[in-house]
């Protein structure tokens, strides 16, 4: 019985179903059910295939999440038009194409240069190998554009150190690689007096103030959740994220900037290097800096697949700076994954796909005719150009892109790499 004064309830209504409509509903719950199982799973499958990270990047990668989920902001028209009114410089087409497509504070460093302050451009190469591929040419063809916009310093980090660590080198193979290394960078055609190169190894000592300001701001369980080290690996490890962080700091360069904390950074990177940077931009404020802005761009995917990004250590899954007119071919003929249909009939009716195909894909990082790649992509989609066409189209744009590179490195000498890795005063914007 209800106690005194409390609401009376409604009456209970009785609606009585036939034994068949009872089957009915329970069979249309049950597949509603099953349905709405198979979404979460495929959703949480396709979530769990995805992995992007500084020491991995594996799965499908969907970028709008990456952005939703590393909190970074996408480049829309409206930036892209700012870029170009206060550059007076067209933006890039990686940038037009989306290819770069997400940033942190760009706007800020549009307000920056507008009032005519100076500021400094911040990337890196980690030496594994003796060879760079085209993937690895990417940041730095990029950078390379970003010092003719802002006619600014850069500072380009060889991680030396890191390769130490995660790597089954000895240190004194890292260090060369470095140098070697830095060959390429510098046939990117970077300005000498704008740029310094530098080895872990060998500058830490200018930048180690930094290094430990930050070290102290950050503990063992944030570097353990940003960057998911176990309690197996080594400690240097654990410590290195420090090192990669302080450059995007000026005082890390006294002989360039003085002891000035004000001048602003802009690091272009894949977006899998943005958790090192998020940590940066968190201790930042606390240090007394301003915190680096970035620039990010998606992989550039290997010949096999789009998934994922290339790899130095899978010589068939790259074209390396290297590579010779005729080993381009046929990696291109043999490797490159192909979005077109199985059959020519086929293809002619149906057309390729380009969201697969890796010509394609790779002809939007380096044919910079807009209207030259509209129209193969128009005539590859329609199944008026064939899978072995495109695939033609592609190495009559990477043969000589890569000579070019060759014939560039060739006048790197040993001095021309120590004059870039010396410090000294940098001419600023």
């Amino acid at each position: 019985r209800s106690p005194p004064g409390a609401p009376r309830r409604a009456p209970r209504t009785h609606v009585l179903h036939s034994p068949s409509k009872r089957r009915h509903m329970a069979s249309d719950s049950l597949v509603e059910a099953m349905a709405d199982m198979a979404v979460e799973s495929a959703e949480a499958a396709a979530e769990e295939a995805m992995v992007v990270n500084p020491n991995e990047v594996s799965g499908k990668i969907d970028y709008d999440k990456l952005i939703r989920d590393f909190g970074s902001q996408a480049i829309t028209p409206e930036l892209i038009a700012k870029f170009e009114r206060i550059t007076g410089k067209p933006a890039h087409p990686w940038i037009k194409r989306g290819i770069f497509f997400s940033h942190r504070d760009l706007d800020l460093i549009l307000d920056n240069f507008a009032a005519k302050k100076p500021m400094y451009l911040y990337t890196g190469r980690g030496p594994s190998s003796e060879a760079l591929h085209l993937g690895h040419l990417v940041p730095f063809m990029f950078t390379k554009y970003l010092q003719d916009v802002f006619r600014c310093p850069l500072v380009v980090q060889m991680t030396d150190d890191e390769k130490f660590l995660w790597k089954d080198l000895t240190l004194e193979e890292c260090h060369r690689l470095a140098f070697e290394n830095a060959k390429d960078v510098i046939a990117c055609g970077f300005d000498i007096s704008r740029t310094l190169i530098f080895s872990d190894l060998d500058y830490i000592g200018h930048m180690y103030g930094n290094v430990v300001k930050i070290q102290k701001a950050v503990t063992y369980n944030q570097v353990k959740g940003i960057f998911g080290f176990d309690d197996s690996v080594n400690i240097g490890k654990h410590a290195f994220p420090a090192i990669q962080a302080a450059p995007s700091f000026p005082t890390s360069f006294p002989h360039i900037f003085g002891t000035r904390a004000d001048v602003p950074c802009l690091i272009p990177c894949a977006i899998d290097q943005d958790p090192y940077f998020r940590m940066t931009r968190d201790v930042a404020p606390r240090l007394g800096f301003r915190k680096p802005a970035l620039i990010h761009s998606k992989f550039f995917p290997a010949l096999q697949g789009s998934t994922g990004k290339m790899s130095a250590s899978d010589e068939n899954s790259a074209i390396f700076c290297t590579d010779s007119n005729a080993q381009i071919k046929n990696k291109v003929n043999k490797y490159a994954f192909s979005g077109g249909r199985v059959t020519v009939e086929e293809h002619r009716q149906f057309g390729g796909n380009l969201e697969t195909d890796i010509p394609y894909q790779w002809l939007n990082f380096f044919l910079f005719d807009d209207e030259k790649l509209k129209q193969i992509g128009d005539d590859y989609s329609s199944g008026r150009m064939l899978s072995g066409e495109i695939k033609a189209e592609l190495i009559k744009v990477l043969q000589p892109l890569v000579s070019k590179h060759q014939q560039a490195r060739s006048l790197v000498t040993d001095d021309v790499v120590k004059a870039f890795m010396t410090p000294r005063q940098l001419l600023l914007s």
